[in-house]
């Protein structure tokens, strides 16, 4: 019979790989092992510096497998990532002086608009279509924005990466995700950089975490790569739908703070 700790690892290890597959296809991994860090017993800072020392190895594997699979080229994209990774580590920075109730009030409103939007946006699959913004001025401007908003605050990151690549860069959906998944995986360095200087990371837990992480990356990503726009969209609707409904339901209520209810 396993004692406690074996099992908080054992669940811990599930959850990773639940999430690392999750995240690999659609994003929204924060939604699984946030949670279980925090039922674990770690404060609300441990379980974010922890998860971003297990996230690292989730993007970085969907990463690589996109990239070998040709979806992505990490050269062309080495300037925006340091850029993402940049604006990561400032919004981690600052994540203690900013207050964050408007963000947790508006962010379920943005997310149910972005699963609208591809819920019903007709003809969006895997061919690229015009871009509506050049690619300097979309790394230069959009990039370290939603990694600053990474650093700062995190859930629903990579759903925006994903609505900025497919409305204004004209990717496909799978072009799309394989892009995100690189991006995430340098805001997610930006912001372990700077939680790991404050010693807030618990590192046996998130290297087990991250062994399993990068496991169901793996598996995710394959399966995206094999379907596409079919897999990537459904479940992109329901990890913004889901991560809404998280945060409406939070005990603090932001959203209903802030109008009075």
């Amino acid at each position: 019979m396993f004692d406690f700790f074996t099992q908080t690892v054992v669940i811990l290890g599930a959850a990773a790989f639940a999430a690392g597959f999750l995240d690999s296809i659609a994003g929204g991994g924060g939604l699984i092992t946030i949670p279980a860090l925090l039922l674990a017993g770690f404060s609300p800072v441990e379980a974010l510096g922890t998860n971003k020392l297990q996230g690292m190895f989730g993007s970085g594997s969907a990463t690589i497998h996109y990239a070998a699979k040709g979806h992505v080229d990490l050269r062309r994209q080495l300037p925006s990532a340091l850029l993402a990774l940049a604006g990561s580590a400032l919004g981690a920075l600052l994540a203690t002086f900013v207050p964050g109730d408007l963000l947790r009030a508006l962010l379920p409103v943005l997310l149910i608009g972005i699963a609208l939007y591809f819920a019903l946006k007709p003809n969006m699959g895997d061919v690229d279509r015009a871009r509506r913004l050049s690619p300097f001025l979309f790394g230069l401007i959009l990039v370290p924005i939603v990694g600053f908003y990474d650093g700062l605050f995190g859930p629903g990151a990579g759903s925006f990466y994903m609505l900025a690549f497919v409305t204004l860069a004209g990717y496909g959906v799978l072009k799309a995700t394989a892009h995100t998944k690189l991006l995430n995986f340098a805001s997610n360095i930006g912001g372990f950089i700077v939680f790991a200087a404050a010693g807030v990371v618990y590192w046996k837990i998130g290297l087990m975490m991250g062994v399993a992480q990068f496991l169901g990356a793996r598996v995710g990503a394959s399966l995206a790569i094999r379907n596409g726009a079919k897999l990537i969209k459904p479940l992109l609707v329901m990890v913004c739908l889901a991560l809404a409904i998280k945060l409406l339901a939070d005990p603090a209520k932001p959203l209903r703070t802030l109008i009075g209810v």
